[in-house]
């Protein structure tokens, strides 16, 4: 088959790219556009270190073919900081120890993000279920949703509680 063009809005600026059929969103971003946020891990679909938000919506790039989404918003962990400031659910995994390896940070953060976006003031289950696709084999999951709690606190200009305040 073919290659096509495909055009994507990729963290708000409008991309262009030709690809195969074959071709997953995944490639796209990493081979093509050079964004390595999203990690290449089972390449089936279970383990989330590919995650990114598609038209605001938290998918396993993996096994997306981008040709079936031409036209559609694609934001990736390297989207969510401001210039040399990190993103609001960045920062949380910073401050709160969220991240030993770091592998499946970036999918991890876009699942928070995708959660805190649609719910501001999420509780303990709501974070354990938005990031369930996301597998963590070095944190244990305790220090991630501690940080995602606190993101969703700063957001809404709650006061920190006291284990944010003593970092």
């Amino acid at each position: 088959m073919p290659s096509t063009i495909v055009t994507l809005k990729v963290n708000g600026t409008e991309r262009e790219l030709i690809a195969r059929p074959s071709t997953t969103l995944l490639s796209a971003l990493r081979d093509t556009l050079g964004l390595m946020g999203a990690k290449r891990g089972c390449a089936q679909g279970g383990c989330g270190s590919c995650t990114v938000l598609l038209d605001g919506r938290p998918v396993v790039s993996c096994l997306i073919p981008v040709v079936t989404i031409d036209g559609s918003a694609v934001e990736t962990i390297e989207g969510l900081a401001e210039g040399d400031r990190l993103g609001d659910v960045q920062q949380a995994f910073v401050d709160l120890f969220a991240t030993q390896c770091g592998f499946c940070t970036p999918g991890m953060i876009m699942s928070a993000t995708a959660l805190l976006n649609r719910k501001p003031d999420p509780t303990r289950q709501d974070v354990t279920e938005a990031i369930c696709g996301n597998v963590c084999r070095c944190t244990g999951y305790e220090p991630i949703i501690a940080a995602v709690l606190a993101a969703a606190q700063r957001r809404r200009g709650a006061p920190l509680t006291n284990a944010e305040a003593e970092v």
